[in-house]
């Protein structure tokens, strides 16, 4: 029996309990994490990229398939594709005008997962993984353990932070108290970079989303080290290592899609 993959078990548990939001947010969360195939119609020119497009009475739609060896079963040829994140896959299905509207295909005829994502999925998705939490900057009087979140969250946050390799040295999970009245949540991360904010926030953001978790039940905040309140999230707080890279790898061509803020561009 071939493997089961994180989105054939994330999309097990969506069919199993239809009705159960959770699931289907947790499908779409895997899905958008998840490195796909995306099959080409001809080799990739830069960063212009030609999905193999398919007419259907249900509309037009790109593949893709989580596993390369998945995309050749169903190709049954050596074929052109490009490896992408979930994410830039939407976004350059979803968020480029084209004028045409481009349904999704997931793992069709070769895994359990098979699935049909609409152009109207497709959108919400992108519109979904564009949301933000607000930064705080507010005055604060008090930083205190954090209490009462749901621990799916808390999970989530954990599973999106091991993915950010080398975009800050910590974060922290703590409650705030503000002056004037006023209390909260933030997840305030120490040593982040400048160019990596913008991701880290987004990154926030889909795990809020994709737990169920309104958006205004976390803010986000980026400080120094040498920072005193970096001393007091160390303190109260509950703490997320992100990984750092072992080496330095050296700047070479980039592949299409490796860049998450400059999509392919549909040809």
């Amino acid at each position: 029996m071939t493997e089961m993959t994180p989105l054939d078990t994330s999309h097990a548990a969506m069919l199993a309990a239809p009705h159960d939001d959770a699931a289907r947010l947790r499908f779409y969360e895997r899905l958008a994490d998840s490195e796909l195939f995306l099959l080409l119609a001809k080799e990739a020119e830069g960063d212009h990229i030609s999905p193999e497009l398919f007419d259907t009475p249900d509309g037009v739609f790109a593949l893709v398939f989580d596993r390369e060896d998945r995309l050749a079963e169903f190709a049954g040829r050596s074929v052109p594709y490009a490896a992408l994140s979930g994410r830039v896959v939407v976004q350059m299905l979803a968020g480029q005008d084209t004028g045409q509207t481009i349904g999704l295909g997931v793992n069709l005829d070769v895994a359990p997962s098979a699935i049909l994502i609409p152009a109207e999925a497709l959108v919400w998705l992108h519109q979904t993984l564009g949301h933000t939490p607000d930064e705080v900057d507010a005055d604060i009087e008090a930083v205190t353990a954090p209490k009462g979140l749901p621990e799916v969250l808390i999970t989530a946050l954990d599973t999106k932070l091991a993915t950010a390799v080398g975009l800050a040295q910590s974060a922290y999970l703590v409650a705030l108290h503000y002056r004037g009245g006023g209390q909260g949540h933030l997840l305030g991360f120490v040593g982040a970079k400048d160019a990596a904010q913008p991701a880290l926030a987004k990154a926030v953001g889909e795990a809020l989303t994709f737990s169920g978790v309104e958006a205004g039940a976390l803010d986000v905040g980026f400080f120094a080290s040498s920072d005193a309140i970096a001393a007091r999230l160390a303190q109260a707080g509950l703490r997320f290592d992100l990984p750092q890279p072992s080496e330095q790898l050296g700047q070479g061509p980039s592949a299409p899609g490796r860049d998450p803020d400059k999509p392919p561009r549909l040809i």
